[in-house]
């Protein structure tokens, strides 16, 4: 049997298989949260001309770069940008729309806490062009938002989506579980709750603390008490799979939970691997250019980000080419958090080699894994062990 040309199955424009999106980063907030590991910072005020100057000098040096390209896509994230100007979001829409041929249904998403909510300013950013709002309310009990650093009450969450609902069709939150003396009952009351709000979309995180954050260096010092153990935190999770399954709202990523149809398109760029211009401090990046495909990442601090555009017309650090092996190894911690999983031609040709038949056999034996239709995914099982699964599938290198 011929041996397969795996350099002539992994098509130069690979990335069209997850899409092309555009991720602004605004990296300012009103306090920082303790368990934040984001680039976010807290800022007296913002030269509000100075960051759109910005924004489009970056915008215009990618596009250059990307002439040929359908934008699927548009998220703002951060920090917080619903902190932003209404006027600045319109004008970066406006210039990446004009930059890139965009679908019909562009999805535009800004990322909103429910401290800077109000009527008026979500109207604006309606008519921005804004399309869906991603609220991060992570508790619905006035004491755990209180822990976790949040400035606002349960009671503004609330009313924020109802802002939100009744401006936009497509309305997300999130919720933070595994906190602090949380109990099964608890988390299931809560999660109840949010369910019955009417969402069509919850991304449901297991509380991480990570290393450089104030919840590190507390639990460091031994002063974070009341974690929840593995197991409570295994049981939490399936809890949440059950609820979400049971409400129409079952999990089609790890952490992310939708009505169908509902899903995060841009999201979903990042999961099925496609390609994502990341502009803005500390933004990161996946893009091909001439049949390779690279690492972009940008300045983090905001001060550096701006004076590095406004001087040197670029605020990213030199990118870093990706081997097919990087690839094969980011497409697989990437297409696997998905419910319909990755494509194993696609899988095999960023390796160069078919995928062992005795793992996945082992694998599918321990009930960790299905393989059908061309495609390898996690049943639920394998999801809660996703790291595990990974290393055992990407062979060892020499």
């Amino acid at each position: 049997m011929p041996s397969k040309n795996w350099s002539t199955l992994l098509a130069a424009e690979d990335w069209q298989a997850g899409g092309f999106g555009l991720y602004i980063h605004w990296p300012f907030c009103l306090s920082k949260c303790p368990y934040c590991d984001f680039n976010s910072h807290v800022a007296e005020s913002v030269d509000r001309l100075r960051w759109e100057r910005a924004f489009l000098t970056e915008i215009d040096r990618i596009g250059a770069k990307t002439p040929v390209r359908t934008l699927n896509s548009i998220f703002f994230g951060g920090g917080t940008p619903s902190l932003m100007d209404p006027d600045l979001v319109r004008a970066i829409i406006q210039r990446a729309r004009a930059t890139w041929i965009s679908v019909n249904d562009l999805e535009v998403t800004l990322e909103a806490n429910p401290t800077s909510v109000e009527a008026g300013r979500f109207s604006a950013y309606r008519d921005a062009g804004v399309t869906r709002v991603s609220l991060g309310i992570q508790a619905l009990r006035d004491a755990d938002l209180r822990r976790l650093g949040r400035l606002h009450s349960s009671a503004e969450a609330r009313a924020a989506f109802d802002i939100a609902r009744d401006r936009f069709s497509r309305v997300s939150f999130d919720l933070i579980y595994g906190r602090q003396d949380q109990t099964l009952q608890d988390w299931h009351r809560e999660l109840s709750e949010a369910l019955a709000m009417a969402a069509d979309h919850l991304s449901l995180y297991q509380l991480t603390i990570e290393p450089g954050t104030a919840f590190g260096d507390r639990l460091a010092s031994g002063r974070l008490h009341g974690l929840p153990d593995e197991d409570t935190g295994a049981d939490l999770y399936e809890l949440t799979q059950a609820l979400c399954e049971r409400a129409g709202l079952p999990a089609y990523e790890i952490s992310n939970h939708a009505r169908p149809g509902a899903e995060s398109r841009h999201n979903l760029i990042y999961w099925r691997y496609g390609d994502y211009a990341g502009i803005g401090p500390g933004a990161h990046g996946r893009m091909s250019l001439h049949g390779r495909r690279f690492a972009t990442e940008a300045l983090s601090r905001p001060d550096a980000w701006l004076e590095a555009v406004e001087t040197r017309g670029s605020g990213e650090r030199p990118p870093a080419p990706l081997s097919t092996r990087d690839q094969a190894e980011e497409y697989l911690m990437m297409g696997l958090r998905l419910r319909d999983g990755i494509s194993l031609a696609r899988y095999e040709a960023f390796l160069g080699s078919e995928i062992s038949s005795f793992k996945i056999n082992g694998l599918a034996d321990l009930g960790l894994i299905e393989a059908a239709s061309g495609r390898l995914f996690a049943t639920p099982a394998g999801r809660a062990v996703l790291n595990g699964i990974i290393r055992e599938l990407l062979p060892e290198t020499d």
